[in-house]
């Protein structure tokens, strides 16, 4: 089972409505190690959801969790996903909150 490190998913900014951030390829399985969590805004704190699956209460790890402004929030995994599964994300404000999301691909 060949393992491939990799940035899955960012830097980038976080839109205000949920969206898909990251789907696991065909025949992988992904484990997320990292998430990295920056609010560079000068003077307010923002919200930022992210989860596992389609979006609902049940499928999020973080849910609306506030982030001060010049704030990095680290969240270590792993959390591991299947083949097809997705990695979706939001923030409270558009252009506000960036995230980089780090981990491994397994070819199975």
């Amino acid at each position: 089972m060949p393992k491939i490190n990799k940035r899955l998913y960012g830097p980038a900014q976080l839109g205000n409505t949920t969206a898909t951030r990251y789907t696991v390829p065909a025949s992988t399985r992904t484990v997320i190690r990292q998430v990295t969590v920056i609010n560079p805004e000068g003077g307010s704190s923002r919200t930022y959801t992210f989860s596992i699956g389609a979006d609902a209460a049940a499928t999020r790890i973080r849910d609306a969790k506030t982030i001060a402004a010049g704030v990095e929030h680290v969240i270590y995994g792993p959390f591991t996903m299947e083949a097809a599964e997705v990695f979706a994300a939001h923030a409270s404000a558009a252009t506000a909150v960036v995230m980089v999301v780090d981990g491994e691909e397994y070819t199975i």
